[in-house]
């Protein structure tokens, strides 16, 4: 890691006023973490997914449980999807440096299709707290309750916003998951998975609407199945009026339809 300047134009005075007030604001980042301690929940897990509502690529989770204090405090931490990527990263190294424990879950594509997005989901977020040691004492999840977990743990409404453990698992999972989006992208470069990173945006509509699907999308998503319908269709129907009949000379472009 690189090494860090501990140069400040500011007084130690003032910056031990403005650790007191960060740590008593009602709002802060750290404020439920800090309650559940003093309820005698000493080990505080986050938990948050990456790529739920993509339509390409693996979905991601991620558990982490940030140490109590001023080491805790991560430079940066925020929802990542306020943050730019730079950003991102620069925190993704801080968390992984500081964290007591995290642990991050890959669920691939195929996987997704044959089991569902909400059952995988809660899977992998289960799968995730499961492998943190130390053992967390309370868990809190992004958005939506976990059950099945054998510890307590509550549901918080973009817990991501709110809670810093889950903010620093939601950067976990973003991190590695474009990360994996990146390379996906140098295998199908034709659907520019480096920048909407598997979501739906106009760029990837159209591209699938030419290329058909790749190995990498979701097939349970309508405009994905839509995609290969009507690629299939009008591979088929080029090759009916031409008469022509592909002997496999020519390699296939990756994600067209053979």
């Amino acid at each position: 890691m690189a090494s860090r300047s501990t140069h400040s134009t500011s007084s130690p005075a003032v910056r031990v006023r403005r650790t007191i007030a960060e740590e008593d604001r009602p709002d802060s980042l750290w404020d439920m973490e800090r309650s559940l301690r003093r309820r005698g929940f000493e080990v505080v897990a986050g938990a948050d997914e990456a790529g739920r509502g993509a339509c390409a690529g693996p979905l991601v989770a991620a558990a982490c449980v940030l140490p109590s204090g001023r080491r805790g405090r991560v430079p940066g931490l925020a929802d990542s999807k306020l943050l730019t990527a730079a950003v991102r990263e620069r925190v993704y190294a801080e968390v992984v440096d500081r964290a007591l424990a995290w642990s991050v879950v890959v669920i691939p594509v195929d996987e997704l299709d044959a089991r569902g997005m909400h059952v995988t989901n809660i899977e992998a977020l289960r799968r995730a707290v499961s492998a943190l040691d130390p053992s967390p004492d309370y868990v809190l999840t992004d958005g939506f309750p976990v059950p099945g977990m054998a510890r307590p743990g509550l549901a918080v409404w973009k817990g991501d916003r709110v809670a810093a453990c889950v903010a620093a698992a939601s950067v976990l999972a973003k991190v590695t998951r474009d990360g994996m989006m990146l390379e996906l992208h140098e295998k199908w470069p034709q659907y520019d998975f480096a920048g909407h990173k598997g979501y739906i945006t106009d760029v990837h509509s159209a591209a699938l609407e030419r290329h058909g699907p790749c190995p990498e999308h979701r097939m349970r998503f309508v405009n994905v199945r839509s995609a290969r319908d009507s690629y299939a269709a009008r591979a088929a129907q080029l090759t009916g009026s031409g008469g022509m009949v592909d002997d496999g000379a020519m390699s296939p472009v990756p994600g067209e339809v053979r």
